[in-house]
């Protein structure tokens, strides 16, 4: 499996639905997800970092999960059936406070604990939540073999640098 980031949200050119962009940790492949604007709108909420005023529908989902005792340990993307990603919640319940300073709850193990949760979910779903919890998002390095396209960082720090000189080179005239 591959961690994945959330590099950022694009639209694509012909359609202008909005695509999830995820990169791998060396930055040479990146996996496009199509999503619609409500989903991109719950993406965009969870990299902001200001909070809402109100909870958007995830915020409620983390709130939920809290009141529940269970955290979400994190997302996997696993398979890609008829052009549809399809992704799984990792769940846990959350043990008792920890006594360190950061007071981060200790995760539950051992037998005598509930065995952890996999919930099926939307990659969107999954990704939004990934992002107000912290959690990582992984993916099956044949899913990221299958879907991915490779990012070129020189070109893209070229085209860049070529843009930057166009700007310095134009007058206001």
């Amino acid at each position: 499996m591959v961690e994945m980031q959330v590099a950022g949200i694009a639209l694509d050119a012909a359609s202008r639905s909005p695509i999830v962009l995820l990169r791998d940790p060396s930055g040479r492949r990146q996996v496009p997800i199509w999503i619609d604007q409500a989903q991109a709108q719950n993406i965009l909420a969870g990299l902001n970092a200001d909070p809402p005023p109100r909870p958007l529908s995830h915020d409620l989902m983390v709130a939920l999960l809290k009141a529940g005792g269970l955290q979400l340990d994190r997302v996997i993307i696993h398979a890609i059936e008829a052009s549809t990603f399809q992704a799984v919640l990792k769940l846990s319940p959350v043990g008792p406070k920890d006594n360190t300073a950061t007071g981060k709850p200790k995760r539950s193990t051992g037998p005598a604990h509930t065995p952890s949760i996999e919930l099926d979910a939307r990659p969107s779903d999954g990704i939004a939540l990934a992002l107000r919890t912290g959690s990582p998002i992984w993916m099956l390095e044949e899913v990221v073999a299958d879907a991915s396209i490779p990012v070129d960082a020189e070109a893209d720090a070229d085209e860049q640098a070529n843009f930057r000189r166009f700007l310095d080179q134009t007058s206001p005239a």
